[in-house]
């Protein structure tokens, strides 16, 4: 146990989400506790994490996790272990909540991306139809995340595309997608930022500049591709075809790097199989179904096409996250750190113990 590389869970407390700070102590070493000096709080080594107050043991819970994660039927892994399918379906959900956690934590982080590849899937739902939007960064092969609704609409594809600007730095961006209209819109309207000029009133919104927008449309005729459309719509010919030799090499315009995408869920997520029987019950329990594969797939599964940056090349290794492969069992237990505190707003002049306060924990933003 090493307390200088853990930090306090407790949302109340000033020290919270900050490690080498002398606040967090050892409470016990036989329960594997801390304490916090300066909430006088105790905690567990798995507060945060899946593991959190489950009588089954870790490794077992990897296991099955990691066998769901890579497509094996929930009645699979009852007859095999035991368990009873509502046990499996809470540690599914728990894990899909760690999965969105880490993904918000770490790949939500401004990059420099290149080009983003962006598709929807159409997923079976008892009693109807749900939509499931995903987007990748094509260089890296990074799931950038997903977003899930009843319906098709602008909303579905604005929500996407915001997790889209969070992940993306100021530099040229190329976004390719297929031909609904909804994305161009939501792109020109997402990738703004406020002009403060002190003035009253609403701010003026600010375009990005170098946000280039291609779109691939296809023809079909008896369910079989007969033409193909590749449209810019916004951008030169010149600047799009340098954004796309940079990130994936030869070739045109395409989007086949989010349909492989799509087609490793449809194999890991059950009721994303075409002309399967298995059907999703709740819109909730997809959404954490996408964030276990989709973490598992950037933090824990090397890619072929990465071979170029080394053996063994995650997503997330190539985007510069990680440094290493991480195992399932890493990834369910990653402690993620809440927001830090900030001081609270008030009127006059702050008192002398809330000066020691922001100058111990909020250093240069005080």
């Amino acid at each position: 146990m090493d307390p200088t590389t853990v930090f306090c869970p407790n949302t109340y407390c000033h020290a919270r989400g900050q490690t080498g700070q002398g606040n967090i102590g050892i409470h016990s070493q036989k329960e594997q506790r801390f304490i916090c000096h300066e909430c006088h709080k105790t905690f567990s080594a798995r507060k945060g994490t899946v593991f959190y107050r489950l009588r089954t043991s870790a490794e077992t819970v990897v296991i099955v996790m990691t066998l769901l994660a890579h497509g094996c039927p929930v009645q699979a892994i009852v007859a095999a272990f035991g368990f009873d399918e509502r046990t499996v379906a809470e540690w599914w959900a728990r894990s899909g909540r760690q999965g969105q956690a880490v993904h918000e934590s770490l790949v939500e982080q401004p990059r420099d991306l290149g080009q983003v590849q962006a598709d929807e899937l159409r997923v079976k739902k008892q009693g109807g139809i749900v939509w499931m939007a995903l987007a990748m960064m094509v260089k890296t092969r990074l799931w950038l995340g997903g977003e899930v609704s009843e319906q098709r609409d602008m909303p579905l594809i604005r929500r996407l595309i915001e997790r889209v600007k969070r992940c993306a730095a100021h530099r040229p961006l190329l976004i390719c997608t297929d031909g609904l209209v909804s994305y161009i819109r939501a792109i020109r309207e997402t990738f703004r930022d406020p002009v403060h000029t002190g003035k009253g009133g609403r701010p003026r919104l600010r375009p990005w500049r170098q946000v280039l927008i291609a779109q691939v449309v296809k023809r079909y005729e008896r369910r079989r591709v007969v033409a193909t459309d590749r449209r810019i719509v916004d951008g030169t010919p010149a600047r799009v075809e340098t954004l796309r030799r940079r990130s994936q090499g030869e070739g045109v315009i395409n989007t086949a790097y989010i349909e492989r995408l799509n087609a490793t869920f449809r194999e890991r997520l059950a009721s994303l199989t075409r002309r399967g029987r298995a059907l999703a019950r709740r819109t909730l329990t997809l959404q954490h179904g996408m964030y276990l594969i989709g973490t598992v797939y950037n933090f824990c599964t090397p890619h072929t096409s990465l071979a170029h940056a080394g053996r063994g090349t995650t997503p997330a290794m190539a985007a510069g996250i990680t440094d290493h492969c991480w195992t399932v069992q890493e990834l369910l237990s990653f402690h993620v750190p809440p927001p830090r505190w900030t001081p609270p707003k008030q009127r006059g002049r702050p008192s002398h113990a809330l000066k020691r306060l922001i100058a111990r924990w909020c250093g240069d933003h005080g």
